[in-house]
């Protein structure tokens, strides 16, 4: 025996002799507890070095047949570990309840070390037969646990870090345990954050796959949070009588065990009945519902998913859903042709790990869409972290994005700053606005998405990254790459598929928008009605504010109705007017505003009109021509600098082409509607000439 060896030994039983019997040293932690139940309960030595005791085969594939469909989940969980911690020399391993290590997924520089402490399929890790450890350990005390190398009650082991965690079924029985195993000479306290994360997915995928043909209230505080890890999920009978609970589900309500749930109606935990749950998921399109819960009166956000029926044809078994619910992803169209073709190449390429671009109007959903993507892919129970490359100052971009260490800079915190990469380690990463992001940090970004590791500012160890990253912009990126400010070589690592989300004008699903957004902004549960004059009303709009938008409009309209039955009286005066004339009064709201990047979403108002003026003209050759007059009619004073810029362009353009109204349209690459807008916007007038098309 090694020194080494030696003086663990002779360490164990001096703590251990000297916690006998001794109520004065305090309470124990979970390490000497487990090295008292070795040495006393399993008469352990600790410098024993016989092989572990390892199942036939037999054995194994009976253990491993009872744990089926834990396992087929697991697995998937057990990968994904592995890949944020792949390179750090750690082995995921899974057992069953007595310790048995069913599978493993083994980095290829821990492969050794790993047949040499006994990391192999059917060895025995219970604490009874291998000490105190990360796998065992966590199976006595019902908890997660981490054992670092010396922290191991036998010798031979005394090179392992492990981070093990129990995985609970809907009883509150144990049935495996999930643990990482390596050589790594330093205590990582993530990596049992990691672990304890993943088991917290397998529960609840293990849940919803075993109730899936009862009904599933799904909730969280947050409703963006339903779907993921830290959601609570409660199986019900047709009579609304609790089945089972998950973990998270009993910690939001406020239980302790699985007992005192089970067999109560749905009515003693929150303010709804189950039909009334039933029917508001359904109303609201699978949507998450307000709901408040009666044992704490905190308030959270519910989807009730419906069970799964079973038929039967040609003999065969299959499973249904009695009335499917849609995904993440099904939920942000309602018809719409071209959003259809997105939900459904988005669908086919979420699993695969292809980086996806958006390209769109402001306004038209990006973000939406992109966690909905998130949420319906593999990556649904992880971060999905958001970032705005247009909404933070250039000096301070690189921080956010990359994080850095403690000092890299003057007024650096003190304890340094993760960056967003790596929050969304695992998840997925949202650039919005990336055509915003500086020249000299896509360089940068590359070298991240390519090399899949980060170095914080101020320097470090690389750090190992998976991401999924969804981009999103309202620019040409290609006309961006011919001017030389944005980088071809990122263009194409970060579009795997473009998707064009289209404006709220050219979308064919507009009434059930209004009426999804209708029944979510109606918090208070009162049934709204719309008016058949104001839905049509609604559909004409041009909405160069997109959805976002629509939303705030329908918000007010609501806030300040007199009756539940919307109409056009409920609309504010610029949203009723049919045709829009040259000087048409514009809400002061962000919402109104045109947007100076998009030339194809300015107008002249909210409606962008709903008859074009130049379909006026035509209709009406005596009508009055917004550039028959003097240029300085109207009050061009009253444009901001911005506005003055562009009017002062557009002048030069129009004055260049003879005024030619058709020719300037193709030469912004916008439409003749659209031109004429922007001359009436920016009180534009010809001098005494009539307007040649």
């Amino acid at each position: 025996m090694s020194d080494g060896a030696l003086a663990h030994v002779r360490r164990v039983r001096s703590i251990v002799q000297g916690r006998d019997g001794s109520e004065a040293a305090g309470p124990c932690n979970a390490i000497t507890r487990s090295w008292i139940r070795c040495l006393h309960d399993y008469q352990l030595d600790p410098g024993r070095r016989e092989e572990p005791e390892v199942v036939d085969a037999a054995e194994l594939a009976e253990r491993r047949e009872r744990l089926a469909g834990v396992q087929a989940v697991a697995k998937v969980e057990m990968a994904n570990l592995y890949q944020q911690l792949a390179g750090s020399g750690y082995a995921i391993v899974l057992t069953d309840a007595a310790g048995v290590l069913l599978n493993y997924f083994g980095d290829p520089g821990f492969t050794h070390a790993a047949s040499r402490s006994g990391l192999m399929p059917g060895a025995v890790w219970s604490e009874r037969a291998q000490g105190t450890n990360g796998m065992g350990t966590c199976l006595v005390e019902r908890r997660p646990v981490t054992v670092h190398q010396d922290e191991h009650y036998l010798s031979r082991h005394i090179d392992l870090s492990c981070a093990g965690a129990p995985i609970f079924d809907h009883e509150g029985e144990i049935v495996a345990a999930l643990d990482a195993s390596g050589e790594s000479r330093l205590a990582q306290q993530h990596t049992l954050a990691l672990v304890t994360m993943s088991v917290q997915m397998i529960e609840n995928r293990v849940f919803l796959d075993r109730f899936r043909h009862d009904y599933i209230l799904r909730f969280h505080n947050r409703p963006e949070f339903i779907g993921t890890l830290s959601e609570g999920a409660i199986a019900l009978d047709p009579a609304g009588k609790v089945l089972a609970a998950t973990r998270c589900a009993l910690f939001q309500l406020g239980f302790t065990a699985p007992a005192d749930i089970v067999g109560r109606d749905i009515t003693e935990l929150f303010n709804s009945s189950f039909p009334g749950l039933v029917d508001s998921t359904v109303r609201k399109a699978f949507h998450a519902v307000p709901i408040f819960g009666l044992r704490n009166g905190a308030r959270f956000y519910s989807v009730m998913l419906p069970p799964v029926r079973v038929t039967s044809s040609a003999g065969r078994q299959a499973a249904v859903p009695a009335t499917q619910a849609p995904s993440p992803l099904e939920r942000v169209h309602f018809g719409d042709a071209a959003m259809a073709a997105n939900v459904r190449i988005a669908t086919r390429v979420c699993e695969r790990n292809v980086a996806i671009m958006l390209v769109g109007e402001t306004g038209t959903g990006k973000e939406v869409f992109a966690q909905a993507l998130h949420r319906s892919g593999p990556r649904a129970g992880k971060p999905f972290v958001a970032i705005n490359c247009a909404a933070i100052p250039e000096t301070l971009i690189e921080s956010e994005l990359f994080g850095y260490r403690a000092g890299a800079f003057t007024g650096a915190s003190k304890e340094g700053q993760q960056g967003k990469l790596y929050q969304a380690n695992g998840g997925t990463l949202f650039l919005d606005e990336i055509g915003d992001m500086p020249y000299p940090l896509q360089a940068r970004l590359l070298r991240v998405l390519e090399e899949r590791t980060i170095v914080p500012l101020g320097g470090g160890a690389p750090l190992p990254l998976d991401i999924q990253v969804t981009s999103a912009t309202h620019c040409d990126l290609q006309q961006m790459i011919a001017k030389g400010t944005f980088r071809e070589d990122l263009f194409y690592r970060l579009q795997g598929i473009a998707l064009r989300l289209p404006p709220l004008r050219e979308r064919t699903d507009v009434r059930a928008l209004v009426s999804l957004i209708v029944t979510e902004e109606s918090d208070d549960g009162a049934p709204l009605s719309l008016d058949e004059t104001l839905l049509a009303a609604l559909e004409r709009q041009r909405w160069p504010g997109n959805l976002r938008q629509l939303r705030h409009l329908l918000r007010a309209m609501i806030a300040l109705r007199e009756s539940d039955h919307l109409t056009v009286h409920d609309l504010p005066p610029e949203y009723r007017t049919g045709i829009v004339a040259p000087n048409i009064p514009v809400r002061d709201s962000e919402e109104a505003a045109p947007d100076m990047s998009d030339p194809g979403a300015h107008g002249a108002g909210p409606l962008a009109a709903s008859q074009p003026l130049d379909d006026v003209l035509a209709a009406d050759p005596d009508a009055t021509d917004p550039l028959a007059s003097d240029p300085d009619d109207g009050n061009p004073h009253d444009l901001n600098p911005l506005e003055h810029a562009e009017r002062d362009a557009l002048l030069r353009e129009l004055q260049r082409h003879g005024w030619n109204i058709s020719t300037v349209a193709r030469q912004l690459h916008i439409s003749r509607n659209t031109l004429y807008r922007k001359v009436q916007r920016l009180h534009i007038r010809h001098p005494g000439k009539a307007v040649l098309t």
